[in-house]
C-alpha cells in the first residue's frame, strides 16, 4: 500500500466559495502538516503593456512556465520588465498570492524559483532585487545545505506547498518575475 517514509496526500480540498481557500494535509513518517492558503488570484496590475501581471504587495508579478536555471530565470525577468527580477517575498499574504498564481497557471508543477539566494556560503540569504530579507517560511529542516555551494538558491513548493527550500541553482524550474509598481501605475 504505502512504503514507510514516503509522503502521500491525505486530503486535498479546494473550495471556491465565500472562503476561497484550500487545505492540504500531507502524511508521512514525520506526521501531518496542514497548509492553508488563500487561492483567490490577486488583482491584475494596471500597467500599459503588461497584460497578465498581478499585484502582489508593491510589485507586479507574472508566472512563467518555461523552466530555466536560477541565473537564466533572473536574466529572463530583467528582459521582461523595467527593473524586473525574480520575485522577492516580504510577508505571508504575498506568499499566499504567489501560491494562488502558481496553482492557477500550473497546478501539476508547483515548484518555482524565488529571487532568494545564499550569500557566498555565509548562511545568510538575500533577495536578488536588493530588497530587505524580512520574511521566510522554510520547509521543516531547510535550508539544509548552508555554508556549502551545493544548494544556494531558493525555491517554493518543493516538499511542502507554500514553503521554501534551498536547491541547486543549476536545476531548471518555472519562475515568477516581478517589478516595482511605483512610477509605472496608470492610476
Amino acid at each position: 500500500m504505502y512504503k514507510a517514509g514516503t509522503r502521500f496526500i491525505w486530503l486535498f480540498t479546494l473550495l471556491w466559495g465565500t472562503g476561497n481557500f484550500f487545505t492540504v494535509k500531507r502524511g508521512g513518517s514525520a506526521g501531518y502538516v496542514n497548509v492553508t492558503a488563500y487561492s483567490q488570484l490577486p488583482k491584475e496590475c494596471n500597467v500599459d503593456g503588461f497584460k497578465n501581471w498581478f499585484n502582489v504587495d508593491k510589485f507586479c508579478v507574472q508566472y512563467f512556465s518555461n523552466p530555466l536555471n536560477f541565473s537564466q530565470a533572473e536574466f529572463s525577468c530583467r528582459a521582461k520588465a523595467p527593473g524586473g527580477h525574480l520575485v522577492s517575498v516580504h510577508n505571508r499574504n504575498s506568499n499566499y498570492d504567489l501560491l494562488a498564481i502558481v496553482m492557477k497557471f500550473n497546478p501539476k508543477n508547483l515548484r518555482i524559483w524565488l529571487g532568494g539566494y545564499e550569500f557566498f556560503k555565509s548562511g545568510k540569504f538575500l533577495w536578488i532585487d536588493g530588497t530587505f530579507w524580512d520574511y521566510q517560511i522554510w520547509t521543516p529542516g531547510e535550508p539544509s545545505s548552508l555554508f556549502t555551494s551545493q544548494e544556494e538558491c531558493v525555491e517554493m513548493n518543493w516538499n511542502h506547498v507554500g514553503k521554501w527550500n534551498d536547491d541547486s541553482c543549476s536545476v531548471k524550474k518555472n519562475y515568477i518575475c516581478a517589478f516595482k509598481r511605483k512610477g509605472l501605475m496608470d492610476e
